[in-house]
This record gives C-alpha cells, structure tokens and sequence, in this order.
C-alpha cells in the first residue's frame, strides 16, 4: 500500500479527498456504509480500491472520533 493513503489534488475530481493512487472519493466508503452495504461490497464496486486502504481509512476515522470524543469528555 502507499505511503500516503488520501489525496486531495484539484485536478482530480477538484480536490475532492480520493483513495491515493485512485480516482475514488474517500466518501463514497462512508456512504456505502451508512447504507448498510458490508465492505466487500464496497470494494467489488470499486476495484482499484484494496481492502487495506479501505480498513486503513475506517481505521484512522475511527481514530480520529475516539480522539475528539476523548477531547471533549476531559
């Protein structure tokens, strides 16, 4: 997997955030999962997309609300 898991470059898709090395917006993940669609679902729709940049992303979301929430409870 890159190093680096997100790009945001506006000439793709004007800066939208995408999977590194794809044209995939980060956010169609999100909206696959909030329909209830399991992940390899997800990633039969999006093949360029691997299953460890997938994980690596919910990973680092999942970071990052455990971090605001313990933010805002100290």
């Amino acid at each position: 997997m890159a190093d680096k898991l997100i790009d945001r470059n506006p000439d793709i898709l004007g800066g939208t955030p995408v999977f590194s090395g794809t044209r995939v917006p980060v956010r169609i993940l999100m909206e696959h999962l909030e329909a209830g669609d399991r992940l390899d679902e997800f990633l039969e729709d999006y093949p360029t997309v691997t299953r460890d940049q997938a994980v690596a992303v919910l990973e680092r979301a999942k970071a990052m609300l455990v971090d605001k929430v313990d933010e805002a409870t100290a």
